[in-house]
């Protein structure tokens, strides 16, 4: 059990569950796309999501682990409404497809909560040649993102409820290489650092959240775009590092968050009425954080959008 429970302004702390914080709201209207929701915090937002009547749709690698997921949570929630589909966010043709499959499909979306992610993995380049951590958790949900803005967009206009994009983020942010974003040494093994490179791909997420946000709200669409840090969990994203892992696991009761606690913030961005109109913020443990100086550059995550848009060729 995590052992800080002071609560801020929200009303919710660090020891507030999902459940907790989505008590009492009624999600049925809604349709969420959730990232990675096969394991970990995906599957306990993806569970607390349908919990709450949205209709989660969950976007996973591997598609009969999903449907494994699914089945067990229909045996606790009967009604529960999820679907899903196969995503792969290091292949562009991957997030392509999904993208093209979903908006065909004629559903609504109302939240897309960027979750999966990979952390501190050895140097690997994506299907793409791109370095893996920045290529999963930033470039991918960076491309997924703009091929499905349309479709909410659209769903806005057609309901009273507003647009939310959550990205998971990191406080690993204040930890990447010196220069922030290595933009002309992406792909350079001699120089990468396992967890340099993840902060710089958690910094890549604010940075995105932040330049989405302005963007959107300079259009005067009613989608707020936020980021947020779940906590230190005791999750499967540190299978690449076996010591780490074995000692979280071992002392990760004292001292960090399960993963009810840890998916609570990001359900609290995407579901609570508190967060209505609240765009361009860093959450955590339910509330309203400060993310470092670099993170709020705002020439830094033009610059990042532009690079990215060039990585992905994507035409907007």
């Amino acid at each position: 059990m995590w052992f800080i429970g002071w609560k801020g302004v929200s009303g919710f702390s660090a020891s507030s569950t999902a459940e907790q914080v989505t008590q009492g709201i009624d999600g049925n209207s809604l349709t969420a796309i959730v990232t990675g929701a096969s394991s970990g915090l995906g599957l306990e937002t993806t569970r607390v999501l349908a919990l709450r009547g949205v209709h989660v749709v969950m976007a996973v690698r591997n598609v009969e682990n999903g449907m494994n997921v699914k089945e067990t949570i229909l045996k606790e929630i009967p009604a529960a409404k999820i679907d899903v589909m196969e995503l792969d966010l290091c292949s562009m043709a991957s997030v392509r497809k999904f993208a093209a499959d979903y908006n065909s499909s004629g559903r609504p979306l109302n939240i897309l909560i960027n979750n999966a992610g990979v952390m501190a993995t050895p140097f690997m380049l994506s299907q793409d040649n791109i370095e893996l951590q920045f290529a999963t958790n930033h470039l991918g949900h960076f491309l997924l993102t703009n091929l499905l803005l349309e479709t909410m967009k659209k769903t806005v206009r057609e309901s009273n409820w507003e647009g939310r994009i959550v990205i998971l983020s990191s406080e690993a942010h204040r930890f990447p290489y010196r220069e922030g974003i290595c933009f002309e040494k992406l792909n350079d093994e001699s120089g990468y650092s396992s967890y340099f490179a993840y902060g710089q791909s958690k910094l890549a997420n604010i940075l995105h959240a932040n330049e989405l946000a302005k963007r959107l709200k300079e259009e005067g669409v009613e989608i707020t775009v936020n980021s947020l840090h779940p906590g230190s969990i005791i999750t499967n994203i540190l299978r690449h590092h076996s010591y780490m892992n074995a000692f979280a696991n071992m002392v990760g009761k004292y001292f960090l968050k399960n993963v009810q606690q840890g998916a609570a913030t990001q359900c609290y961005v995407a579901l609570h009425p508190q967060v209505k109109g609240i765009t361009g913020e860093y959450f955590m443990d339910s509330n309203k954080a400060k993310p470092t100086s670099l993170s709020q550059d705002s020439e830094l995550a033009k610059k990042l959008w532009e690079f990215s848009l060039s990585l992905t060729n994507n035409p907007k």
